[in-house]
């Protein structure tokens, strides 16, 4: 119980609390002080306890602010402080720089796909994660950001354009540099995109070589695999075999089975993760959807699965549409019809919902959006993933109960990515917080109309301040970047 001489900066009354540990739901009030949570009262407050504002939280639960441990929003933050996508579904946390494309360090390119994802030429103006790191502390974003040095990004800034090819010696040597330099600016790891051509030359022994940084460093190897589709299984294997040889902990990135002949792998892959985790530290995330979307690439358009338009430089026109319809109007295949849109991108619809059912089920799987905020049309995964989960899946599916939902959110994510003081709601913690109605809370964003706001989530706190209410972001945001080994400010 609260001492009676207490006094806060914010009390949360009435609400039900799910502390994001996995735990049952509770009754329990909560008290703030500065940023962090200073204490848990249950049931109620004493009476001789004070604050300067109070939170009516009856009917609603009370939760850690979720973390959104698979994003693209190194610009976003940048450009768009409020973050309105991403703070409107409860995320108070972002993790930057997957996929093996980060903003740092690199400067004055024009970016390759997937690195346009982030932007054009002048997103990439940071020559060093310092400096990166500090236009985000200057921007103020509604959201906690931690960020990973992209392989990808390591290897545009180091090989001079010859991206086709294994790494020299010498350059594997400048690239364990850029990674050192960016993990002692408070970088948290290494991502790498073996998928995309820009690193798709890389063998296993570039990738932990440069990885073995890590090491020495405490960061997490985070990848996109080299393939989730016919080779998933193989792709697998190498990934735990590069982070073994590293010395670091494995984050095997929105795992998925891709295309209809390999629907029901999600069995064995699940298999392998649990089998790998008795030797290692390996941890996973996942979206609530059957599409991913990406850069819109002609070598991966087929007549197996459907694929719908976001944005496309010499077609605007072409945005939120099937590329079938269009190749249709132009009387050509698909493949010519992506060229000619290209450079462009694309939502892909591939997936088993049993498989991602399988997936989201598994106990260590985390919960990642891979938004892409600067598609013109995204995928609704950018403004809906989080309420998708708790409102879907959790409660109309019954996929698992609402503590677990959360803890995939929350607790699970922070320990995972080492994110000191974040994660569950206990006293010391910072107060990252969101309230939301249990009953209510749903995505909105469709594939047709995906920008629309979720419903009940009520309210939302990032360092004990307020980021979202009434449907709106806050003006003024108290994000942190959260350094390695540290939760932040």
């Amino acid at each position: 119980m609260v001492s009676k001489a207490a006094e806060f900066d914010t009390v949360i009354l009435g609400g039900t609390l799910i502390d994001g540990t996995g735990g049952p739901p509770r009754r329990a009030d909560i008290a703030l002080s500065g940023r962090r949570i200073a204490a848990l009262g249950d049931p109620d407050l004493p009476a001789g306890a004070t604050a300067r504002h109070e939170i009516d939280a009856r009917g609603l639960v009370v939760a850690p602010g979720f973390i959104d441990v698979h994003t693209h929003d190194d610009n976003a933050v940048l450009a768009d402080p409020r973050m309105t996508a991403k703070v409107s579904q409860g995320v108070t946390t972002v993790i930057v720089g997957n996929c093996g494309v980060s903003l740092a360090p690199i400067t004055d390119i024009d970016p390759p796909p997937p690195h346009n994802l982030l932007g054009g030429r002048s997103a990439y103006r940071f020559g060093d994660m310092a400096a990166y790191l500090g236009a985000v502390e200057a921007a103020r974003p509604n959201v906690n950001v931690a960020a990973l040095v992209g392989h990808g990004t390591l290897r545009l800034c180091t090989m001079n354009g010859q991206l086709g090819r294994a790494a020299t010696a010498a350059e594997i040597d400048a690239m364990r540099a850029g990674l050192r330099a960016a993990m002692g600016a408070g970088a948290i790891g290494m991502s790498s995109g073996l998928f995309y051509k820009p690193s798709a030359a890389a063998p296993k022994e570039e990738v932990a070589a440069i990885a073995g940084v890590l090491a020495e460093t405490g960061g997490l190897y985070v990848t996109h695999m080299r393939n989730e589709d016919d080779r998933l299984l193989e792709s697998m294997r190498e990934s735990f075999e590069t982070a073994a040889e590293a010395g670091a902990p494995l984050v095997i990135s929105h795992h998925k089975v891709c295309r209809p002949q390999n629907f029901g792998k999600s069995v064995q892959s699940l298999q392998a993760i649990e089998r790998a985790r008795q030797g290692q530290a390996v941890g996973l995330d996942a979206y609530p959807y059957t599409a991913g979307s990406t850069v819109l690439d002609p070598d991966w358009v087929d007549e197996q699965i459907r694929v719908m338009v976001t944005w496309s430089e010499p077609h605007p026109e072409a945005t939120g549409r099937d590329l079938a319809d269009i190749a249709g109007e132009w009387g050509c295949d698909l493949r010519e019809a992506a060229e000619r849109l290209h450079p462009a991108g694309a939502v892909y619809f591939q997936m088993d919902e049993a498989d991602l059912r399988r997936i989201l089920a598994y106990p260590q799987t985390m919960i990642g959006s891979d938004g892409l905020p600067h598609d013109e049309h995204p995928h609704p995964r950018l403004w809906g993933t989080f309420p998708r989960v708790l409102g879907h899946y959790s409660r109309d599916v019954g996929l698992f109960p609402l503590e677990v939902a959360v803890r995939k959110m929350s607790g699970l994510s922070a320990a995972t990515f080492g994110l000191a003081d974040r994660g569950e709601i206990r006293p010391g913690n910072f107060a990252d917080i969101v309230l939301f109605d249990p009953h209510r809370v749903a995505d909105a964003a469709t594939f047709a109309d995906p920008t629309r706001l979720s419903i009940g989530i009520e309210r939302v706190l990032v360092n004990g301040a307020l980021a979202f209410e009434n449907g709106q972001a806050a003006a003024d945001g108290h994000g942190q970047v959260i350094r390695r080994g540290q939760g932040g400010g």
